[in-house]
């Protein structure tokens, strides 16, 4: 792509369809599931190209997301087709789905693995709906041994943490310091117009809670904090019907297809703010946990 200013990180939100019912949840895609997309998901073939788009637009980084990645069976193709086209490649998933087979079986392809864990107590869980089905929370031992076969199969460790009106005085910090993440980012939950407006009044905080939960985990090294603020307009962000999409003005702005118009031209009709990316830590080394 013909710009100084690309935004070389990708988030490709392949996959509408999640096995959990997090309410705070800001990319649930019922809009785009309702209008176009009636699968919430694109044929393998046609994910197949964007992901081909996406690399010859120069960008370095890609990461798949949902909904929940792992549920979509041909991910590891579209994990392959990136790495051997150059990028460097991660998944976020809620681990519930994270098998020995998919860890032993991604190895040469997937280079990073994020794992959203917003609290280790159940009933914080439940009030979240970060559960199977929103009824069935992960364990606390889950997570300690979800954490341990990443590592164990040589994967970069992220992990993402929301931080919201449950679980703001937690501490996690004796999870993270055994899990010792490459990278921990801690996100203030993010109102989105459409798609968790009707229940994020009950998860909002304020700059003051959310700094609360800063200061009390400030001890730990790798934590990447990001406000609202430094959410918005940060991210380049793909949705499962192939489109653009950003998020500055506190909903969802959809490009046109990139299957349709191609990566230049649906980019350009984005709001994505170059010099914020920079500035919340966008570019770190990524690149030091490939295995080709």
């Amino acid at each position: 792509m013909k710009t100084n200013k690309l935004i070389p990180s990708i988030n490709f939100h392949l996959w509408e369809p999640c096995n959990m019912r997090c309410k705070f949840c800001f990319a649930t895609f019922q809009d785009v599931k309702q209008t176009i997309l009636p699968k919430g998901h694109l044929p393998e073939q046609d994910a197949l190209k964007v992901v081909e788009q996406i690399a010859a637009a120069g960008f370095e980084k890609i990461t798949f997301a949902g909904g929940e990645p792992l549920l979509c069976k041909w991910l590891p193709n579209l994990i392959k087709s990136a790495k051997q086209l150059g990028m460097t490649t991660m998944i976020v998933t809620n681990g519930s789905q994270l098998t020995d087979a998919f860890l032993q079986e991604n190895t040469s392809y997937l280079d990073w693995i994020a794992v959203s864990i917003d609290s280790l107590e159940h009933e914080s869980n439940i009030k979240i709906g970060r559960a199977i089905t929103g009824k069935r929370p992960l364990s606390k031992a889950y997570y300690y041994d979800v954490v341990d076969r990443i590592k164990q199969h040589g994967y970069g460790l992220k992990i993402n943490t929301v931080v919201n009106n449950v679980n703001y005085r937690e501490s996690l910090i004796e999870f993270i310091e055994y899990a010792k993440p490459k990278r921990w980012k801690v996100l203030q939950v993010l109102p989105i117009v459409g798609q968790n407006d009707t229940t994020i009044d009950d998860f909002k905080i304020s700059e003051e809670e959310y700094n609360y939960f800063l200061n009390t985990h400030k001890a730990v090294k790798t934590i990447v904090p990001e406000s609202n603020d430094e959410i918005k307009g940060s991210y380049v962000m793909v949705d499962p019907a192939g489109r653009f999409f950003d998020n500055t003005q506190g909903k969802h702005n959809y490009s046109k297809p990139i299957l349709e118009v191609g990566v230049e031209d649906a980019y350009k009709t984005m709001n994505y703010m170059h010099a914020k990316f920079i500035n919340r830590g966008g570019v770190y080394n990524w690149g030091n946990n490939s295995n080709l």
